[in-house]
C-alpha cells in the first residue's frame, strides 16, 4: 500500500480484502479533483466498494480530497443511501407506505424485528440480514410487500415472516 498512499495519518489495512478495497479507493480518489465537489462521487465509489463507509474511509476521504472530515460525516449522515454500518447479505425491505401501513406493515416490521432480533437498519450477528423500513416501493396493488434484495414478496402476513428468513437462511447456507 506504501507505494499508492503515504499519508501517515490514517493507517490502512496491509493485507486481505479490506487492503485491496483501500488500494481502489486510493486509487480512484487519486483521479479526482482535490475538492468538496468531489465528494459524492467518492462516498458513492467507496460504499460500492466496502459496502458501507467505514471511519478509516471516511479520514482518508478527507485527507485526500483535502476537506474537514466532519464535512464527510455530514453528508453521510444526510444522505439516507450512504451509511456507516456493514450492511446485511440480505436486506430486508418493508414498506410503510400508507397502503401497505394501512394492510399492516408495521406489525411485519416489528415481527421481522422480533424473528431477527434487531431494529430497523440494524444487521444481525451474523451479518446475514439488515431490516430496512422504507417509506414506499411503489407497488400497493400488492400491499402489504417486502424486497429482500431483488426478491418482491407480496401481500405479507406477520405468519409468513418467519418462512421468508429461513427461505434465506437455506439460501445462504448453499452458496
Amino acid at each position: 500500500m506504501s507505494d499508492v498512499y503515504k499519508d501517515p495519518r490514517t493507517p490502512l489495512p496491509q493485507e486481505g480484502s479490506e487492503a485491496e478495497h483501500y488500494k481502489e479507493l486510493v486509487a480512484y480518489i487519486k483521479t479526482k479533483p482535490r475538492r468538496e465537489s468531489s465528494l459524492i462521487d467518492v462516498m458513492h465509489r467507496t460504499q460500492d466498494l466496502f459496502g458501507y463507509v467505514p471511519r478509516t474511509a471516511q479520514l482518508l476521504i478527507g485527507e485526500m480530497l483535502d476537506i474537514p472530515t466532519s464535512k464527510v460525516y455530514g453528508v453521510l449522515t444526510f444522505y439516507s443511501y450512504f451509511t456507516e454500518k456493514p450492511k446485511g447479505v440480505y436486506g430486508i425491505s418493508i414498506c410503510l407506505g400508507t397502503a401497505c401501513y394501512v394492510k399492516g406493515a408495521q406489525k411485519i416490521l416489528e415481527t421481522f424485528e422480533e424473528q431477527l432480533q434487531i431494529k430497523g437498519n440494524d444487521t444481525t450477528e451474523d451479518g446475514l440480514f439488515t431490516i430496512v423500513p422504507t417509506r414506499c416501493l411503489g407497488d400497493c396493488s400488492n400491499a402489504p410487500i417486502v424486497i429482500v434484495n431483488e426478491d418482491v414478496w407480496p401481500q405479507v402476513t406477520p405468519e409468513q415472516v418467519p418462512d421468508i428468513i429461513e427461505h434465506y437462511r437455506k439460501e445462504a447456507a448453499h452458496v
